[in-house]
């Protein structure tokens, strides 16, 4: 069984449903409201367990009654929790997410995932030793991200960068990840505007940009290419690229070529935005490989 950490935030998902998402100064009637266990770290973690990875998740928790769910949550789907610790006298982060319109819009307050500090992952060593492939996102202190960086490089790992929330990153972290994901909002942003083309040629099997419904684009080496995601009918996007991510690192974790690894992926997040919750459509192993055979 290949083996993955996942450095990053949990949190609770605090969710509204509503037919319209409300303008500045507009208040509307809302149609539903739940609370479900999220956070991108979590998320990835969750994904890569029910697709048959060995997952330990490296994060903080607060020591109040979400961080008991949340914790729970990541046990009742096969994560290893050992490196996820209540910090005292701290929230557990929470994600506010309104779906409307199709889409989803997302407001995060970090909490304990502010306490996932470079010295916090060193106690985690041990376990990035041994994994096949580590996975990080922009949840987490930036410094972390950098020292995370740098210690998959001493170490030989591959690191999958997926840059959300979009924020800049330096260069030697760029070119220590082995793999960079960003959506085309997050490209904009790291890459200042410039052209995609020229950007994706600078990156070859390394910079991999999410476009939702109509798949991902990268440089083989050779050329551009987009692998197309797969048609179904949307219930709820969020989580969807916590999937993607999540699939496309078992995938390269057990050795797939890259057109492989992304129509992989792609399947995943497509099955995963047909139910409610960012982990309530995250696809098991059987789901995802069935749905290539019917």
């Amino acid at each position: 069984m290949i083996k993955i950490a996942v450095v990053g935030s949990s949190s609770m998902d605090l969710v509204v449903t509503s037919t319209k998402r409300p303008i500045a100064g507009e208040t509307v009637l809302g149609d539903s409201f739940v609370t479900v266990p999220g956070g991108k770290g979590a998320n990835q973690a969750v994904a890569a367990a029910r697709l048959g990875a060995e997952v330990t998740m490296i994060g903080c928790v607060g020591d109040d009654f979400y961080g008991e769910i949340i914790l729970e949550n990541l046990k009742n789907n096969g994560v290893y929790t050992n490196f996820v610790e209540p910090v005292p006298g701290e929230v557990s982060g929470t994600a506010h997410i309104t779906l409307a319109e199709g889409d989803n819009s997302i407001i995060v307050v970090k909490g304990a995932n502010d306490s996932i500090t470079p010295e916090y992952v060193q106690k985690a060593v041990k376990v990035i030793e041994e994994t096949d492939i580590v996975l990080v996102q922009q949840e987490i202190p930036e410094e972390t991200v950098e020292y995370l960086a740098e210690l998959c490089e001493k170490l030989g790992k591959r690191l999958l960068l997926n840059p959300a929330p979009a924020r800049k990153i330096s260069e030697h972290v760029i070119q220590r990840s082995a793999f960079i994901t960003p959506n085309e909002h997050e490209f904009e942003i790291l890459f200042n505007g410039r052209d995609r083309s020229e950007v994706l040629a600078e990156y070859p099997n390394k910079l991999f940009i999410t476009e939702g419904k109509d798949g991902v684009r990268y440089f083989d080496g050779k050329q551009e290419r987009v692998v197309p995601s797969f048609v179904v009918e949307a219930v709820d996007t969020t989580g969807a690229g916590d999937t993607f991510n999540a699939a496309f690192a078992v995938a390269v974790a057990e050795g797939k070529g890259f057109e492989e690894c992304l129509l992989f992926a792609n399947r995943a997040a497509s099955i995963s935005v047909t139910k409610f919750g960012a982990q309530g459509g995250m696809p098991t192993r059987e789901e995802v490989e069935g749905s290539f055979e019917s």
